[in-house]
């Protein structure tokens, strides 16, 4: 991916270097986390909460100046820039301005307005912040343990967490909270929140779309990554990573093959209005 020809994001804060060490999860590596968030699921926890608690008895926290920038931050401003472009295009075909989210780069442990949480959970969006939050060390992580990465895989990661942000401008995700609470159902292979991601997975491939008739910037196999990475990390291969087992009812965001599918269908399409997971009948 010939990522360097794109802009720098302005929206970047780097909080390297002022959370919890990387050992703040008493030493936890990607799959033990992986396992207390599935374990939490299945018992009906949050597991920010969980692993919030679990932190509490780790290493103090660091503080000092971030490291200057890496070749691996300059490539999330990069990328982070480009969806800028992207969803500014797109809402305003639409009648509306898009107001980019913060991104915040972090190692070890980061608070956010979500609460807190470590990097082993792996990039997230907080809606409270409107912040997209990312340690890139878990790109090495995703590459070595669950068998997904590469360039353009690290830009879905990062084009997926600011589809939830999409989902906030447009009401979706508000509408799903008062779903949630009026007791409707999340988990599952056909629950709100496997809907909600699909859909996220579906605006991160319109995104590769667009910004690749911006730059022209993917190369062979790049695309392939991105597939990869999707059925890495879908829900009924990792449940039987950590467990040996598919759990259907406590899947959160949905099995590699409709990650995989619902990429496609955006990155095929490069129309948001494809990315309609809630009226789908079939995932």
């Amino acid at each position: 991916m010939k990522w360097r020809v794109g802009r720098q994001s302005t929206n970047v804060e780097d909080r390297r270097g002022q959370g919890m060490g990387a050992m703040g999860m008493g030493g936890m590596g990607l799959g033990g986390v992986a396992l207390v968030v599935v374990v939490s699921l299945l018992f009906g926890k949050n597991p920010l909460e969980v692993l919030g608690a679990m932190s509490q008895q780790g290493a103090p926290a660091q503080t000092g100046e971030p490291p200057p920038p890496t070749e691996a931050t300059q490539f999330v401003g990069t990328i982070l820039a480009s969806t800028e472009d992207v969803w500014t295009a797109v809402f305003k075909q639409g009648g509306s301005a898009y107001t980019p989210p913060h991104l915040v780069l972090f190692s070890g442990m980061v608070g956010s307005a979500c609460g807190q949480a470590s990097a082993a959970v792996g990039p997230f969006y907080c809606p409270n912040d409107q912040k997209v939050y990312i340690d890139t060390a878990f790109f090495d992580e995703m590459q070595a343990r669950l068998g997904g990465g590469g360039d353009f895989a690290q830009a879905y990661v990062v084009a997926h967490e600011v589809g939830h942000h999409v989902q906030v401008l447009t009401g979706v995700a508000q509408q799903i909270e008062q779903a949630r609470q009026r007791g409707a159902r999340m988990e599952g292979d056909n629950g709100l929140s496997v809907r909600q991601e699909l859909q996220a997975d579906c605006y991160a491939g319109v995104w590769a779309n667009l910004a690749q008739q911006q730059y022209q910037w993917l190369e062979a196999g790049d695309v392939e990554e991105a597939l990869n990475t999707a059925t890495a990390i879908g829900d009924d291969r990792l449940q039987r990573q950590q467990t040996g087992s598919v759990v259907p009812d406590s899947f959160t965001h949905g099995t590699s093959a409709q990650r995989v599918r619902w990429f496609r269908a955006g990155f095929d399409s490069g129309d948001a209005n494809r990315c309609d997971t809630f009226k789908a009948t079939t995932l």
